[in-house]
């Protein structure tokens, strides 16, 4: 059965607080569930014992918990010094040790992502997919080889982890890195915005990866077109160019966790489609006519809604966004959500207990 949670990333301003109390905040605003984005969040320090009061304190809640452990492309660990520091300047004992504590307190859906967003950085070079200095081909093998190395953990504690739809990476290339490495080892969080990153057909995307599919970051995304290319901007579910009945539809019945993935103050997480760049063009292989075509459309036809005045525009969604905004976006999306999954007969809906910020 499918539930909805909230990724702590993005859930207000949540920083620094101690985890029970984000997941006491989940389960007030009538949310099931918490997405931390690491297991560092649960205990700072890596302590078994704290990491299992925090799960205690969500099953008395009736919150599930998944967690994640950190990227798993050498080329971009330098960009985490905490997980080094954990192995005492071995990166993947780092990782090691945060999977067997996850594992110990029973978190067994781990997240991981393969590159960073270089914000510092305009057009594609934001995207580590092109990078000048390594290859993306060379990244991916790197990240086979050191998921390889952690399968053998992954299979004695009975654990996956679930490489994102990050900005960088394509399904195409996430599916035959699950099949390289082993399903029962590795998995697939899909990111629902994400995927449009990389110009495929969000619909499509959703099937290909759907057998490997464990965990999800759920949102909406209003595309406008630029010179580039095109613009994709945050919007709550329901709101934007996603069909969210056939988004779901090949998750119905599963045992997984639609986690909301909000938007950080100050930003909607506008990124940008270089179409019309030939480099950017060359670095898709595996993109189609069809799915390109697709995301065209989809583009086309939130402008017809724009200036039909039923979606929001371009300048609406550059305002300033603050905490209100950010915890609205959540409550939004999960009410979407709620109505969908019980159309589609996923259960009741959740008794919606609201937090007033």
């Amino acid at each position: 059965m499918l539930r909805i949670g909230v990724d702590s990333s993005k859930f207000g301003v949540v920083r620094g607080r101690p985890a029970v109390s984000v997941v006491e905040r989940a389960a007030d605003r009538g949310l099931e569930g918490v997405y931390f984005r690491s297991v560092l969040e649960l205990s700072p320090t890596l302590e078994a014992a704290e990491v299992r009061d925090v799960m205690q304190a969500a099953t008395d809640l009736g919150q599930r918990i998944e967690a994640g452990v950190g990227k798993v492309n050498p080329f971009v660990t330098p960009e985490a010094p905490e997980i080094r520091a954990l192995g005492e300047g071995d990166y993947l004992r780092g990782m090691r040790r945060m999977v067997e504590v996850a594992a110990s307190a029973g978190i067994r859906e781990l997240w991981t992502a393969t590159a960073n967003y270089q914000f510092r950085l305009s057009g594609r070079y934001a995207y580590d997919r092109f990078r000048t200095d390594v290859g993306w081909d060379e990244q991916l093998a790197a990240t086979e080889r050191l998921l390889r190395k952690l399968a053998p953990v992954l299979r004695d504690l009975g654990v996956h982890l679930n490489i994102e739809t990050h900005e960088e990476i394509t399904t195409f290339e996430l599916v035959r890195l699950v099949e390289a490495v082993g399903p029962d080892v590795v998995g697939i969080t899909f990111d629902t915005a994400n995927v449009l990153m990389r110009c495929e057909d969000p619909v499509a995307a959703v099937e290909r990866a759907a057998p490997y599919i464990r965990a999800t970051h759920v949102r909406d995304a209003a595309l406008f077109f630029t010179r580039a290319g095109i613009a994709r901007l945050l919007v709550p579910v329901g709101e934007g160019v996603l069909d969210w009945d056939r988004l779901l539809a090949p998750l119905l019945g599963r045992d997984l966790m639609l986690s909301i993935e909000g938007i950080v103050e100050s930003t909607r997480g506008e990124m940008e489609l270089q179409i019309y760049d030939p480099g950017w063009q060359e670095g898709h292989p595996d993109l189609t006519l069809a799915e390109a075509f697709e995301v065209v459309r989809l583009a086309t036809t939130y402008a017809d809604r724009v200036s039909d005045k039923t979606a929001a525009g371009r300048e609406q969604l550059h305002s300033a966004v603050g905490e209100p905004e950010s915890l609205d976006f959540i409550d939004r999306s999960a009410q979407h959500l709620r109505q969908i999954l019980t159309r589609m007969g996923e259960g009741e809906p959740t008794l919606d207990r609201s937090w007033t910020a």
